[in-house]
């Protein structure tokens, strides 16, 4: 299969190289929070926390910053925002699903402006659950060609029980269960396995074609999604060609 968001792989070499990695880290500290506030801050027992802090250091958050992140989810320490996890549905240009989550401490202010920014850049923002069923929670695992030959990476996927893989031209791709990410994630680091991308994905069930008049409105979008403040993540269900994107 060839499932996940190319724009998903495109953002994360962005994030790697431009202003957005301080933005990068507010929205992992806020997933640390959130994760630890849910399920306690004992990252043994509590697995999405784990997933959050495997990430957060995987993007070299330092580990006292993690540490107060997961203080203060848990009351420890007092002080900060208190924030709630939201989602939001709708379209953008072209017909595309795009499905956004992300953490507020004020949702109608959140709300009101995902709302206008989807307005501004050609989408609609939709009802609850108008778009959320073409998506699936999984694994994501993104490992560039260069790494290694398809024959170990055949082998790799084997070893880890991979429930899904892809190659793609420039990159191989893992796909796991949700609950098997952080597991996952070790194993890899453990083996020096270089990565691309890492996340647990929104992976879309099918894809549509993005006119190619409507590409660079579709991006704009995206981008300015992925800019909000209280915005974690957006998934799309496009299928637009990987050089279209990188070069829009």
């Amino acid at each position: 299969m060839s499932g996940h968001s190319k724009w998903s792989t495109i953002k994360h070499k962005k994030a790697a190289t431009d202003a957005r990695r301080g933005k990068l880290f507010n929205k992992l500290i806020k997933e640390i929070t959130v994760a630890s506030r849910l399920g306690g801050g004992d990252a043994r027992a509590n697995a999405r926390l784990r997933s959050a802090v495997l990430e957060a250091r995987s993007n070299s958050v330092p580990n006292d910053t993690i540490d107060r992140a997961i203080k203060k989810g848990t009351g420890e320490l007092a002080g900060g925002a208190v924030y709630e996890e939201v989602t939001y549905e709708g379209y953008g240009p072209g017909g595309v699903a795009v499905l956004v989550e992300g953490m507020t401490d004020n949702r109608n202010r959140t709300a009101g402006e995902v709302r206008h920014l989807f307005t501004r850049h050609g989408g609609n923002l939709g009802e609850s659950g108008c778009v959320a069923w073409m998506f699936h929670r999984r694994g994501y695992f993104s490992i560039p060609r260069e790494a290694m030959d398809e024959e170990r990476f055949m082998d790799l996927a084997l070893e880890l029980g991979a429930e899904d893989i892809a190659t793609e031209e420039d990159r191989y791709e893992i796909y796991t269960p949700a609950e098997e990410f952080a597991s996952t994630l070790e194993e890899l680091e453990r083996r020096g396995v270089t990565l691309e991308a890492k996340e647990l994905a929104m992976i879309p069930q099918s894809h549509v074609s993005v006119p190619g008049d409507r590409v660079s409105q579709l991006l704009r979008l995206l981008e300015a999604l992925e800019d909000h403040d209280d915005v974690q993540k957006v998934w799309v269900n496009t299928q637009v060609d990987e050089q279209v994107l990188a070069a829009s």
